[in-house]
């Protein structure tokens, strides 16, 4: 079996994780954007999530397979991330899901607005909703905790290798670095792998000892 590594280029071959309950692929979509869309599949039932329908819906899809798809999340308002949206959704009917405060600024309607602390049920998988004000108002990261091993983690545009997500003043700066080391560092282990908007994994355990440094340059 191919060793999972998180690392996906444009166009290039989708990398896919196996754990006891659940399948994680992720894709690069979107030429220079280099989206990362994942798709997630309860190994159950056969049910699926799509996290971030950013680009190239046809690509998406075939990332799907045979589904169904129950539901799409888009992370946060900005169109990259949801540019295959109203394509994907109405291919496989499934539920679009976004954050309550980004949900007006997404052109496909949101059918499930979710605020922190809600979950995203697929088969018998669950997603928890944690709300990160900063990247955008409405941004959020989703938690599986895996009952067999470490939690597994997406967050969007808030958290990369090596830092927070792009703000537009100190004050935004200053209100995600703050949702990310509590909601994020403060609660969960070093071993929860972190799943980004972008480019490669990484796992808090990696970014843990930065935070300070983060927070001095101020973006």
């Amino acid at each position: 079996m191919r060793t999972y590594t998180g690392h996906v280029t444009p166009g290039g071959t989708p990398d896919v994780r196996e754990l006891a309950h659940l399948v994680i692929t992720k894709v690069s979509v979107g030429g220079s954007w280099d989206n990362n869309a994942y798709v997630l599949r309860c190994r159950d039932t056969g049910h699926e999530v799509v996290i971030d329908a950013a680009a190239e819906p046809a690509r998406v899809l075939a990332t799907c397979g045979d589904g169904p798809v129950v539901r799409i999340v888009t992370t946060h308002r900005h169109a990259d991330h949801w540019r295959a949206l109203a394509e994907v959704s109405a291919a496989t009917g499934a539920i679009t899901v976004a954050h309550v405060d980004d949900a007006p600024a997404i052109s496909v309607p949101t059918q499930e607005p979710v605020t922190d602390g809600d979950v995203v049920s697929f088969g018998r998988c669950e997603l928890e909703v944690i709300h990160l004000v900063g990247h955008t108002p409405g941004s959020i990261a989703l938690l599986y905790d895996d009952p067999t091993g470490p939690p597994h983690l997406w967050t969007g545009d808030s958290l990369f290798p090596g830092g927070v997500g792009k703000t537009g003043s100190p004050a935004d700066f200053t209100s995600l670095i703050n949702d990310v080391e509590t909601k994020l560092f403060d609660r969960l282990p070093d071993e929860t792998w972190v799943y980004p908007g972008h480019g490669d994994d990484t796992t808090l355990g990696a970014e843990r000892p930065h935070l300070g440094e983060w927070r001095r340059r101020g973006w």
